[in-house]
Parts: structure tokens; C-alpha cells; sequence
């Protein structure tokens, strides 16, 4: 049975597929489609989600990504997202079953070598995601676009998860 932060990275994942697959619908002058408030177009925050997760999992378990995903790189295509996607949900979903409550990173911050809880990136994990995926759906609605339902009881009764 897994444990309640491995079904919040579970959900995470989830809702990161969802948000892809509806963007692959937009056209490209939808998916450069910015509003007031946001972190930018679409596509780029997009991509800012996905390669901040990938941070996330390289700071977790000190191991980066072959082929980084950049945010000053050109936009690499929803279904390269897609492949980054879940290479960084899967991971967090089996770090989050590794239960690392106790686990402490050495981090450099500002070059300076500093102890860090695992739990906060795991936690700053699902809040940015959130947080950018809400930035989408804003965008998506003033395009006139219904906005898809992302909560945890949408993911509890989706037959497909």
C-alpha cells in the first residue's frame, strides 16, 4: 500500500500528463499566449515546471539529467515535455516510497555548504507544480478555454490512473 506523499506525487504526475495532453490540442500561437499575472507564456512555463521537478530529483538523489531541460534552450515540444515529465514524476514517486523524512542533502547555496531536510524540495515540489499548473489553467481560461479540473478528487476518480 503506498503512503499518502507517494499518492501526492502519484497525483502530481497526473495532473502534469493532463495539463500536456490538453496543450497539445493549442496551436502555437495559443501555446505563446501569456496574461497578466502569470509566469509567462504557456510553453514557457511549462518548461519552467518541468526542469525546476528535474531539479528537484538531481538535488534529491544527486544524480543529474543526461540531457538537461533548459529554460533558455528553444521550446522543446510538448511531447519531449512529455518524456521529461514522466522521467521526473516517476523518480519523485520512488523517492517519495524511499520515505526520506530523515534524510539531510549538503547543499551549496550562494557558495556556501548548507544541510537541507529532503522533505522541503519534496515539498516545494508539489507546491510549484501546483502553482505553475494554476498559471496555465488562468491562461487557458482567458483563451476561452474550459478549464480542466485538476483536484485530487478528479485524480481519484479518473478510471485511467
Amino acid at each position: 500500500m503506498d503512503t499518502t506523499l507517494v499518492e501526492l506525487f502519484k497525483h502530481n504526475l497526473w495532473a502534469n500528463l493532463r495539463l500536456l495532453d490538453i496543450c497539445a490540442e493549442l496551436s502555437p500561437e495559443q501555446l505563446e499566449a501569456k496574461i497578466e499575472g502569470t509566469y509567462g507564456r504557456i510553453q514557457d512555463t511549462l518548461v519552467h515546471l518541468l526542469s525546476a521537478e528535474a531539479h528537484y530529483v538531481a538535488l534529491l538523489t544527486g544524480v543529474k539529467p543526461e540531457r538537461p531541460l533548459r529554460e533558455r534552450d528553444p521550446f522543446p515540444g510538448l511531447a519531449t515535455l512529455r518524456e521529461y515529465a514522466e522521467a521526473s514524476g516517476n523518480a519523485l514517486i520512488e523517492i517519495a516510497r524511499n520515505d526520506p523524512y530523515e534524510k539531510i542533502l549538503k547543499v551549496t547555496y550562494q557558495g556556501e555548504a548548507n544541510d537541507l531536510r529532503a522533505v522541503v524540495p519534496l515539498a516545494q515540489a508539489i507546491h510549484h507544480a501546483n502553482d505553475h499548473r494554476t498559471h496555465v489553467i488562468t491562461t487557458l481560461s482567458q483563451l476561452g478555454q474550459e478549464p480542466p479540473d485538476f483536484s485530487v478528487w478528479a485524480y481519484d476518480d479518473d478510471p485511467s490512473d
